[in-house]
């Protein structure tokens, strides 16, 4: 399903039933109170399917929402620019999900591929949780102890695949592709959609994923929102043709990832 908060998608994409939630997105976007996660949860998200697309990575910490339905226990993998593990509030942020999705009884482990982000630095990665396993781009940062490059990543990743023994929750952050493969509201990272989409296929047992990160103009409820969003974002140049390109990215992961079920 396509879950409409902000219109970063085009209408019918995919030709996925829309859910249309825009009231919601200045409320939830960059990060929210418990009550309005808890409202939003009840009223909208309670009978999703198993497979979501959603839109700005400003609301990635609705996957973790999205997790409350896992039963079995899971492995959750994330494609991501950023490791998303501010352990410092607010608490339900976009960019401390990953803290949310760990409280969950049944999320055993919680794995990122892809960051290249400033977050991987000191003094920032002080604030991050350290079970978040986080697979950095040796190419953005190369004293990064373990760090990938473009030319082992693929067997590295593989290997990780065949270790998996159990179910598989994935979200793909479209800022973990590089600049020519998706326009978002973030830095960008250095994936093509076809890595992310090879990636997803080595997966074993997904049965649940979502895909977000498209851009979407910033539109906030609250000034405090705004004041956090223009001290975090980055300074981006003009988004043209946001929808066109990151509907053809979306073409090739949405089939790996969903279109097997």
């Amino acid at each position: 399903m396509h879950l409409d908060l902000d219109s970063a998608w085009p209408p019918g994409v995919l030709g996925l039933p829309r859910r249309e939630a825009l009231a919601w997105g200045p409320r939830l976007r960059v990060f929210a109170k418990q009550d309005a996660i808890d409202a939003f949860d009840e009223q909208v998200m309670n009978d999703l399917p198993p497979f979501v697309v959603y839109g700005s990575g400003d609301f990635h910490h609705l996957t973790a929402v999205l997790l409350r339905r896992m039963r079995s226990p899971v492995t959750l993998v994330a494609f991501d620019n950023h490791p998303d593990w501010d352990r410092r509030p607010p608490r339900w942020a976009c960019g401390g999900w990953m803290n949310r999705a760990l409280e969950l009884p049944n999320v055993t482990r919680a794995v990122v591929w892809g960051c290249g982000n400033f977050e991987l630095r000191l003094p920032a990665r002080l604030f991050g949780n350290r079970r978040v396993e986080v697979h950095g781009w040796a190419e953005r940062y190369p004293r990064l102890s373990d760090a990938m490059t473009r030319e082992n990543w693929r067997s590295r990743f593989e290997s990780f695949a065949s270790s998996l023994a159990g179910d598989v929750y994935l979200t793909v952050d479209m800022d973990c592709l590089r600049e020519e493969d998706a326009v978002t509201n973030w830095e960008s990272g250095l994936f093509a959609a076809d890595d992310v989409a090879w990636a997803i296929s080595r997966l074993p047992r997904v049965i649940a994923g979502d895909v977000c990160g498209a851009y979407s103009p910033p539109v906030y409820e609250r000034g405090l929102q705004r004041f956090a969003a223009e001290w975090d974002h980055p300074r981006l140049g003009p988004r043209e043709n946001a929808r066109a390109i990151n509907t053809r990215s979306l073409e090739k992961i949405w089939p790996r990832l969903a279109g097997r079920h």
